[in-house]
């Protein structure tokens, strides 16, 4: 029985389901063993964090149980993952020491509101799925005054979002009849609003936000949250209410197994190799750099990309054949409108000479493809 290959996959978001999933379709569970290793027992879809914030949408309808994995012979085991000990190969849980013959890590960023002074005390994290219903009711209660969303570091993940959560707001407060007394400012660090997706569609993207009266605030690089204040490196800006996207970092036990630098993401090429034997990683905790300081965005699509390139390379080598893949860098971000359509950004990060990027026009279509995209990962993967 020992001799069956094992494939220890940590986390279960993007990379490690679509990772599971495609390796279980092809190789049954006499020709390898999987596992899952997550410290929460459910998959969401990012962008429904947007809809549980606009109210038509709850959490628990939202995800899907990771406990559903069994039946397709994928093992589930729901801990706190302590240590990645590459030297043995082996990880070590809350409770259990597992040994691996691959390791796929895709344990996603991590949200460091605390790096921030003053932020978790005065402000809201926009990206925390505990925090999105306390939000939606802040909102609902807004009359007047002024609504700061801040980008506060870079790079976070799926970077479309925030200005995605501006025009929902935006349409919210519409509803509600109180827009106008509402000012919204958008503040980022970066010079234009999608630096990944290039000056051309930055600025339709601006344009779109304008079109709703949503100020954007460029190069505004935080220091610190006071009560209704934030504090730039030039400048400060008064709120009522804030929403934040806090920086974000790998998760600890990656910088302390050397795999990456301290806070930083591991570095990967096209195909997902870490510099250990047998060792992969994909999507939020990476860094694959295309060109420059060009890097692929962290987003669920790129994720689920690189694991499927990850998922063939492992095959190959269970199956002792000797063709090896390379993750296309092809994939797309919706951007819902607040006005019942979509648009779609897509992406071609390897694209020669350089990465493209296309804005599609907003169309109800492309808002139904959104929640198509959700229903079919949630059916396929769980």
């Amino acid at each position: 029985m020992s001799n069956i290959p094992h494939v220890l996959i940590l986390g279960g978001g993007f990379g490690g389901l679509s990772a599971a999933n495609e390796i279980r379709n092809n190789l049954s569970s006499s020709q390898v063993k999987i596992t899952i290793i997550d410290k929460k027992d459910w998959f969401m879809v990012g962008f429904a964090k947007l809809w549980i914030i606009r109210g038509t949408r709850t959490f628990e309808n939202s995800i899907g149980s990771l406990n559903e994995l069994s039946k397709k012979n994928i093992d589930f085991l729901k801990e706190e993952i302590l240590q990645i000990d590459l030297q043995n190969k082996n990880i070590k849980t809350t409770t259990k020491i597992l040994s691996y013959d691959f390791l796929i890590i895709a344990m996603g960023a991590v949200l460091a509101p605390e790096k921030i002074p003053g932020l978790s005390e005065n402000g809201m994290n926009l990206y925390d799925h505990n925090q999105l219903t306390e939000i939606h009711n802040k909102l609902k209660k807004m009359k007047s005054g002024n609504i700061a969303i801040s980008i506060m570091g870079m790079p976070y993940k799926c970077p479309p979002a925030p200005f995605e959560a501006s025009l929902l707001i935006d349409s919210m407060l519409r509803e509600e009849g109180v827009r106008d007394s509402v000012q919204i400012h958008f503040y980022s660090p970066a010079p234009i609003t999608l630096p990944a997706a290039g000056p051309e569609i930055s600025q339709q993207i601006l344009n779109l936000i304008n079109s709703e009266n949503i100020i954007f605030h460029d190069s505004c690089k935080i220091k610190s949250v006071e009560k209704n204040k934030l504090i730039f490196q030039n400048g400060e800006a008064n709120f009522d209410l804030l929403l934040a996207i806090p920086p974000h970092v790998a998760p600890k036990v990656i910088y302390d197994s050397e795999l990456a630098k301290e806070g930083g993401f591991i570095p990967i090429n096209r195909n997902c190799k870490t510099q250990f034997e047998n060792v992969y990683a994909v999507g939020d905790v990476t860094t694959l750099t295309v060109i420059d300081t060009i890097t692929v965005p962290k987003a669920g699509i790129f994720a689920e990309g690189e694991a499927i390139t990850v998922a063939q390379n492992i095959m190959s080598k269970i199956q002792s054949k000797t063709e090896s893949s390379l993750f296309d860098g092809k994939g797309g971000c919706f951007i819902e409108s607040g006005r019942d359509t979509a648009s779609l950004i897509e992406v071609d990060m390897f694209s020669e000479p350089k990465p493209t990027t296309k804005l599609t026009e907003s169309t109800t279509k492309h808002l139904d493809e959104k929640i198509q995209f959700e229903k079919e990962r949630l059916s396929k993967w769980l």
